[in-house]
């Protein structure tokens, strides 16, 4: 065999070799890595590289290199997954950098992590103030997390003391055209709804790139024409708005007419009303 086909066959197999073993591995080998997994990741690459070019030695030693070097990384995932003493050895503690708005200058030297590198990590977290922070931790990863102290902390609802129902996902139920049948089904829609909604806007589906569904069964579409602009929906305002109409509808009847019984009723229908109105104004005029 020539030797440039043979290193295009052997390339080919490397790559499904490669492709396998990092299926086997998960996707931590793919995310932010430890440092053992990081070795890994250089080792399979490197031996990859061998088995594709090294046409002068056995190239299934190398295959049986990489399947050694994944087995041995399949067995402490396992012992780290079993044993927090592994993990702490092979990935190490995390390391505490900031404490009480102080930072620790000693952790810094141990990680050698210069100062600048630190507030680097500070405003990728959107902090610019190190005292803004109550702690500040090194992961094994590398990867800096921040707690900010509490009055920095951005206000929800609760701190408020507000109950929200669960926010279920939004769904795509149009891509690239095409109408996708079974998120429409995950928000309990159907294609007679979705078709009525693009009516509404003017749209056929074949015009949209992407349709998603929020949890309140709004529709929002980004058309392949980025030229056409499509108003958002605002079925949340419009209620509002015919609630409040109902509302000045009840005060002008309780005015207009002369019979007490219909005028307090007409009044206490308005009063009941408005504070409906108070306690649901939040939901629909986010």
């Amino acid at each position: 065999m020539p030797d440039w086909l043979s290193v295009a066959v052997r390339t080919l197999l490397a790559v499904a070799v490669l492709f396998i073993m990092t299926k086997l591995l998960g996707k931590r080998q793919v995310s932010q890595l430890s440092l053992f997994e990081y070795i890994t990741g250089i080792t399979i690459g490197s031996l990859a590289a061998y088995i594709s070019l090294d046409i002068d030695m056995k190239w299934y030693l190398g295959i049986v290199s990489l399947c050694v070097w994944v087995g041995v990384s399949l067995g402490i995932e396992y012992l780290q997954i079993k044993s927090k003493r592994v993990r702490d050895f092979i990935d190490t503690k995390g390391t505490v950098l900031i404490k009480d708005g102080k930072i620790l200058e000693e952790n810094l030297k141990k990680e050698r992590l210069t100062t600048d590198e630190l507030m680097e990590q500070l405003r990728s977290k959107q902090v610019f103030l190190a005292s803004d922070v109550e702690f500040a931790i090194m992961e094994p990863s590398g990867s800096v997390n921040v707690l900010l102290t509490r009055e920095n902390q951005p206000l929800t609802a609760k701190h408020t003391g507000i109950k929200v129902n669960p926010e279920q996902e939004p769904q795509a139920v149009i891509m690239d055209g095409r109408i996708m049948d079974e998120p429409l089904a995950t928000m309990g829609l159907s294609r007679e709804w979705l078709n009525t909604e693009l009516e509404t806007i003017g749209v056929t589906p074949e015009n949209v790139f992407l349709g998603q569904v929020d949890a309140n069964q709004q529709l929002f579409v980004d058309l392949f024409d980025d030229q056409l602009v499509v108003p958002k929906p605002n079925i949340k305002a419009a209620l509002y708005a015919l609630l409040k109409k109902c509302e000045a509808d009840l005060e002008m009847f309780s005015l207009s007419t002369e019979e007490e019984e219909a005028k307090h009723m007409y009044e206490r229908c308005s009063q009941s009303l408005e504070r409906t109105l108070l306690e649901i104004k939040p939901y629909l005029k986010n």
